[in-house]
């Protein structure tokens, strides 16, 4: 095989459609926009959720639910996740300023330690909220679990 007998792959490269170019182009005319209606004008663009004129779905459907307004969320983290940490890092006060240095959690986030998984070392772990799970693991070996007020 030679630099001159290399070229692409059958059915990789397509060629390009020139719009507009002529009949014999196979895209004259019309440029391939079909006859007439708003498709076939300049400047048209389809509104979100336009289905032809048919009611759309978003109108057809009603509106239920609501969103709590006072729904505070909070960022998961379990007791393994922990032990993990406590294990890598050597660490036995883990807090969220711990958790958002080292990338575990975001700067703005507000922790919950869930109970899901086994901690074998002694912690004292400051958090925003506590399961009672967590609660129960944390203080089985000796360590404290505090609840951040703000």
């Amino acid at each position: 095989m030679k630099l001159h007998e290399l070229k692409p792959a059958k059915g990789s490269t397509k060629r390009r459609k020139r719009i507009g170019r002529g009949e014999g182009s196979g895209h004259g005319g019309t440029s391939t926009r079909g006859h007439k209606g708003a498709q076939a004008r300049s400047g048209y663009s389809r509104k979100i959720g336009f289905e032809g004129g048919q009611m759309p779905i978003q109108r057809r459907l009603p509106k239920f639910g609501f969103n709590n307004i006072n729904r505070v969320e909070y960022v998961p983290v379990n007791v393994a996740t922990l032990q993990a940490i406590s294990e890598k890092m050597g660490v036995t006060a883990i807090d969220v300023e711990f958790l958002k240095q080292n990338g575990i959690v975001s700067k703005t986030a507000l922790v919950k330690v869930l109970g899901n998984g086994e901690l074998k070392a002694k912690l004292d772990v400051k958090a925003d909220a506590f399961s009672k799970s967590a609660v129960s693991k944390i203080e089985a070996l000796g360590g404290t679990a505090t609840t951040i007020t703000k």
